[in-house]
């Protein structure tokens, strides 16, 4: 008897074959991540784990914007009080604590990809961007370092020289 796929309140979680695809799905806030967010990617994530009929995962995004990145109303107090941000157990998204997906992740992005939004694309295998993208790690203007590794991935991965342009 299989487990039935969770519910989702801020995802379009489908098992399309040996693809599941993600979809943020909360374009009315420009699809900001709010804690409930985070935690339904990396329970999605951990469905795909866990799942050897899932070959690959492909995130995406519903509206116009990939990502404005954190919603810190509700973030920040949470990252501040040392609060998980994912389930015990769960992969982290962001492949940087604690259990780390095996398998690969495709992402594609558009309109807006902010700070979070970079920090995905960093821990993604494939990385598709549409001609209106526009990336920004904007969280040093606000004061905030960037906690998903950005600050050492970005020119580990894009090369020095690229990094800064962001």
């Amino acid at each position: 008897m299989s487990t039935p796929a969770p519910e989702y309140e801020r995802l379009k979680v489908e098992a399309r074959g040996a693809v599941l695809t993600i979809g943020l799905d909360r374009a009315a806030k420009r699809n900001a991540f709010d804690l409930t967010m985070l935690r339904e990617l990396s329970v999605a994530l951990t469905r795909y784990d866990d799942d050897p009929a899932l070959r690959c995962a492909l995130l995406y995004a519903e509206g116009d914007h990939f990502t404005a990145g954190l919603d810190l109303a509700e973030v920040g107090p949470a990252v501040r009080g040392g609060a998980p941000l994912f389930p015990a157990g769960g992969v982290d998204p962001l492949g940087l604590h604690g259990r780390v997906r095996r398998g690969p992740l495709v992402m594609a992005v558009q309109g807006w990809c902010l700070t979070i939004g970079i920090e995905l694309l960093l821990a993604a295998d494939v990385r598709v961007a549409a001609r209106d993208c526009r990336f920004g790690q904007i969280e040093i203007k606000r004061g905030i370092f960037p906690f998903g590794g950005a600050t050492i991935r970005l020119p580990a991965i894009a090369g020095w020289g690229d990094a800064m342009r962001w």
